[in-house]
C-alpha cells in the first residue's frame, strides 16, 4: 500500500477536479464515521464544483433512515441494527441514485424522512437534467448503492473511539464490522486516512 499526503484544500481540489471531468449527471458518495464530518466534505466539494460551473444537488443519507419503529425494532444501542436497518437503501436507490441512472427520469427526491419527528419530510420532488449529486453519509459502501464516483474518510480504530462520543460508543462494533466485511477504504474510488484531519493521507494503489 502507498500513501499520499495531502491537504484538505488539496483533497476538494483533487474529488472536484476528477468529478468535473465527468460528463452527464455523475452520483458520488462520500463515506464516512461521524466524526469524519463527510457532511461537510460533500458541501466543500459542491461549492467548488458550483464554482467549476457544474449544478449540485445535495442529499444526506440521514434524510433516507427507516422509521424509528423499523430501526430500533432490536434496540436503540444494538451495533448490528446501526448497520443492517438503519439507512432505507431501497428508497435512497430508488428515489435518488436510479433516476439519475442511465435512462432514468432525472427527477429526484432529496429528502424522505424527518428522524425528528419520525415522518415523512414532505420534500418537493427536484428536476436534475444535468450535474453532480452528492450524498453524504455512513455505511454506505458495499450494499450495492449504483453510484459512479465515491471516496471513504477512513479513521484507524484507536481513533475512532477516541472521537466518537461516550454515548455514541455501542456503536463502534458496526464500523468494525464496516472495515472487515467491506474494506471501505480499498475499495472507495478515493480512500482516505484521516486520522489527522488536518493531515490526510490518500490510498494511491490498494492491494489486489
Amino acid at each position: 500500500m502507498r500513501f499520499r499526503p495531502l491537504s484538505p484544500p488539496a483533497l476538494i481540489d483533487e474529488v472536484s477536479a476528477q468529478v468535473a471531468a465527468r460528463p452527464e449527471i455523475t452520483r458520488v458518495i462520500i463515506d464516512g464515521a461521524p466524526p469524519t464530518r463527510p457532511d461537510v466534505l460533500a458541501d466543500r466539494i459542491g461549492e467548488r464544483l458550483r464554482v467549476l460551473g457544474r449544478p449540485v444537488l445535495r442529499v444526506s443519507a440521514a434524510d433516507f433512515r427507516r422509521a424509528a419503529s423499523l430501526r430500533f425494532e432490536r434496540g436503540r444501542t444494538d451495533p448490528d441494527a446501526r448497520y443492517d436497518d438503519w439507512l432505507d437503501a431501497g428508497a435512497l436507490r430508488r428515489e435518488v441514485l436510479d433516476p439519475l441512472g442511465p435512462n432514468g427520469s432525472r427527477r429526484v427526491l432529496p429528502r424522505l424522512w424527518n428522524t425528528d419527528t419520525d415522518r415523512a419530510a414532505r420534500a418537493d420532488y427536484v428536476d436534475l437534467p444535468h450535474g453532480v449529486v452528492l450524498i453524504d453519509g455512513e455505511l454506505l459502501l458495499g450494499r450495492g448503492l449504483p453510484h459512479d464516483y465515491s471516496v471513504h474518510l477512513w479513521l484507524s480504530a484507536p481513533a475512532l473511539a477516541r472521537k466518537v462520543p461516550e454515548s455514541e460508543q455501542w456503536a463502534l462494533p458496526a464500523f468494525a464490522r464496516y472495515d472487515a466485511e467491506v474494506r471501505p477504504l480499498y475499495i472507495a474510488d478515493t480512500g482516505v486516512r484521516a486520522d489527522d484531519p488536518l493531515r490526510l493521507a490518500v490510498l494511491d494503489d490498494a492491494p489486489v
